[in-house]
C-alpha cells in the first residue's frame, strides 16, 4: 500500500475499490437517485394525461384564465384556485418570515444553551402536528375569537368611517370562515419550516468571520447584521422559498378555514378557496368525466407551480452563493 517516501499508492487503492460490490453499490445509488426524477416526470405525465379532457374543452391556458367554476353547467376554470392559492401563501410567507428569522436568530445567537433547546423542540414540535388538528383547533377556537375581537370591528369601523374598504374587506361583513384567517392558520403552520432552514443557514456561518467581527470591535447587533446574515442569506432565502411551495401545497387546514368560494373576486373577510382545497372538497363528489378532468388539470396547475418555486429557490441559492464567493 506504500510506495517510495511513505506515501499511498494511489492506483492500488482504486484498483481494490473497483470490485464487483463497489461496481453493484454504484449502479445501486444511480438507479435510486435517478428514481426520484423518474417519479417526478411520471407524477407529470400522467397528471397531464388525466387532465387532457378539461383542456381539450377549454383550452391549456383559457383554462387557467377562465373564472368561473360551475360543475353543473360545465364550466371549468381555475382562476379563482389558482388567486386564492397564491394570495394565501405570499402572504402568509409575509407574516412568517419575519418572526422565523427572529426566532432562528434568538435560539441560535441570544438564548441560552438550555432555552434554545427547549425552543427548538417546542418549534420541531409544531411542525409535527397533523394539519387536520391545526384546521380542528382553528374552526372552534381561533376563526370565531378572530371574527368577533378583531374583523367585526374593523368593519364596523370601516362602514362607519372609511366606507371606501367595503369592498375590499367584504360588504356583507366578516364571515367565519374566510381568506384572512386561512392565511394566518397557514403562516403559523409554515413558521416551523422557515425557522428551521434559516437556523441551520445561520448555524454554518464560519465561526472565523464572526470572531474576527468582534475582534474589530463590532457590537452583537453588528456582528450579526454585517458578519452572520449576508452569509447566511442564501440559505435563509432558499428556505423561504422552500416554505412558500410548502404553503402552495396545504390542504386540509386551508380547506377548513377559507370557505370554499368559487367565485372572484375575492375580499378580505370573505370566503375563498384554494387549489387544494377545491381537490379535496370535490374529488370524491366529481362523477362526471369533465369534472374529474378539470379536478385533475387543478392538480396539474398545482404541481407545475410547486415545482417552478423549488426550481427558482435553486436558481436563487446557486446565484447567492457565486455573489458570495465573489
Amino acid at each position: 500500500m506504500e510506495v517510495e517516501g511513505g506515501h499511498m499508492d494511489l492506483k492500488r487503492i482504486s484498483f481494490i475499490y473497483r470490485g464487483p460490490g463497489d461496481r453493484l453499490f454504484n449502479i445501486l445509488i444511480v438507479i435510486l437517485s435517478s428514481s426520484i426524477l423518474l417519479l417526478a416526470l411520471g407524477m407529470a405525465v400522467s397528471l397531464y394525461w388525466e387532465s387532457r379532457p378539461a383542456f381539450e374543452a377549454f383550452g391549456l391556458f383559457n383554462f387557467v384564465l377562465e373564472t368561473s367554476w360551475d360543475p353543473i353547467a360545465q364550466l371549468h376554470g381555475a382562476l379563482p384556485f389558482i388567486m386564492g392559492t397564491l394570495i394565501t401563501s405570499l402572504f402568509a410567507l409575509a407574516l412568517a418570515i419575519l418572526p422565523a428569522i427572529a426566532a432562528a436568530i434568538y435560539v441560535t445567537e441570544y438564548a441560552p444553551k438550555w432555552v434554545a433547546t427547549i425552543v427548538n423542540y417546542l418549534i420541531d414540535l409544531l411542525a409535527a402536528v397533523p394539519s387536520v388538528v391545526v384546521g380542528l383547533w382553528a374552526i372552534f377556537n381561533f376563526a370565531p375569537v378572530l371574527r368577533e375581537n378583531i374583523l367585526m370591528p374593523i368593519f364596523l369601523w370601516a362602514e362607519q368611517n372609511a366606507s371606501w374598504l367595503l369592498p375590499i374587506i367584504g360588504p356583507n361583513g366578516p364571515s367565519v370562515y374566510n381568506i384572512t384567517s386561512a392565511t394566518i392558520i397557514l403562516a403559523l403552520m409554515i413558521v416551523p419550516y422557515t425557522v428551521a432552514l434559516a437556523r441551520d443557514a445561520i448555524g454554518l456561518v464560519p465561526k472565523e468571520q464572526v470572531e474576527a467581527a468582534w475582534a474589530l470591535g463590532a457590537t452583537k447587533w453588528e456582528v450579526i447584521k454585517l458578519a452572520i446574515l449576508p452569509y447566511a442569506a442564501p440559505g435563509i432565502y432558499t428556505g423561504a422559498l422552500l416554505s412558500l411551495a410548502r404553503a402552495l401545497g396545504e390542504t386540509m387546514a386551508v380547506a377548513m378555514l377559507i370557505g370554499n368560494s368559487n367565485r372572484l373576486p375575492f375580499s378580505l373577510f370573505g370566503p375563498a378557496a384554494t387549489m387544494p382545497s377545491v381537490i379535496i372538497n370535490e374529488f370524491r363528489e366529481a362523477v362526471e368525466n369533465l369534472h374529474l378532468s378539470s379536478i385533475m388539470a387543478v392538480g396539474f396547475y398545482l404541481f407545475v407551480i410547486t415545482i417552478g418555486i423549488n426550481l427558482f429557490a435553486t436558481f436563487v441559492q446557486q446565484k447567492l452563493f457565486k455573489e458570495r464567493a465573489r
